[in-house]
């Protein structure tokens, strides 16, 4: 049954999932950084439109697939921490030659999709499925909260990080400094993409 309770458990774990450093939240930073918070909004969007999609389809009973095949998650570790590390080398060089740089932000598609390749989003949408999920209600009524309630605390959450990107990148202006941030930057990542091979 749905109620306020459940509604407040529901959007605290969420509101700690989304808010934690995870490849999302690193990648937001990035893009922030590189192309401020105006550009980045697309990113932004496409993250809680294919965590939508992601959660419903578990709650549906996707989820299932990896408790039989536990592989699956194995290789969508590796290929989200394979893209991290691309990130990463793209990153380094990026702020301090921008006429060189043909790069671009991601596209709202382009986020949605990365969700389905993200450890921690498939962890997410998982723990949803098993530990918040109403069973006892209409399964669609279900599954629209699960996954609506998700998009509700996920944009702010995120917009955090963007935000914070595109603050240190009013701030940055010696291109000493704005070489640091590219190495802090693409080391982030590569820590992240470690810590989701070892998890």
């Amino acid at each position: 049954m749905i109620d306020l309770k459940l509604f407040i458990a529901l959007s605290s774990f969420y509101f700690v999932m989304f808010a934690t450093p995870g490849p999302n939240n690193a990648m937001l930073t990035a893009s922030g950084i590189k192309f401020g918070f105006k550009r980045t909004l697309p990113h932004m969007i496409g993250i809680p439109s294919g965590h939508i999609i992601q959660i419903s389809l578990v709650c549906l009973g996707l989820g299932k697939i990896f408790q039989i095949y536990p592989w699956i998650q194995e290789i969508l570790k590796y290929a989200c921490a394979a893209y991290l590390l691309y990130l990463g080398y793209k990153i380094i060089g990026s702020f301090s030659e921008h006429k060189k740089d043909s790069s671009r932000p991601l596209k709202l598609y382009e986020a949605a999709l990365f969700q389905f390749v993200n450890p921690k989003a498939w962890t997410v949408a998982i723990m949803v499925a098993s530990g918040f999920f109403p069973r006892e209600e209409n399964l669609i009524i279900a599954v629209l909260f699960s996954s609506l309630t998700a998009a509700i605390i996920c944009l702010p959450s995120i917009c955090l990080w963007a935000l914070f990107g595109s603050s240190i990148r009013l701030m940055i202006k010696d291109i000493k400094i704005k070489k640091i941030v590219e190495f802090l930057l693409a080391f982030l990542l590569l820590v992240t993409a470690i810590i989701i091979i070892i998890n």
